[in-house]
């Protein structure tokens, strides 16, 4: 096990969060504006790699810092808004359970 698993989290938040907006601000806009649809293929798989992983620590995050199923789910829902994974962060930080 782990030993400190709110780091892991917060790191794979992080990479995550960015994929994201690459693919939202950068890879798309040159998909649609530019023709080069390339750059989604690319960065739409790194991002869906990382995605299933961030959904992956946040149950290994829930069970071995037992946190409630609505955390959780802030957790999730906070992955699929842009910047929300940053905000959950913030979150934690504010409430100092990092």
């Amino acid at each position: 096990m782990l030993k400190q698993p709110l780091k892991l989290f917060r790191g794979v938040g992080y990479a995550e969060g960015i994929s994201f907006l690459l693919l939202l601000g950068i890879a798309m806009p040159l998909k649609y504006f530019m023709g080069m649809p390339m750059a989604v293929s690319i960065v739409g798989a790194l991002h869906g790699g990382l995605f299933v992983l961030y959904l992956a620590v946040i149950l290994y995050v829930t069970i071995v810092k037992r946190w409630s199923f609505i955390k959780a789910t802030l957790a999730v829902v906070s992955s699929v808004i842009p910047f929300g994974p940053f905000i959950f962060d913030a979150r934690l930080v504010k409430n100092s359970e990092v």
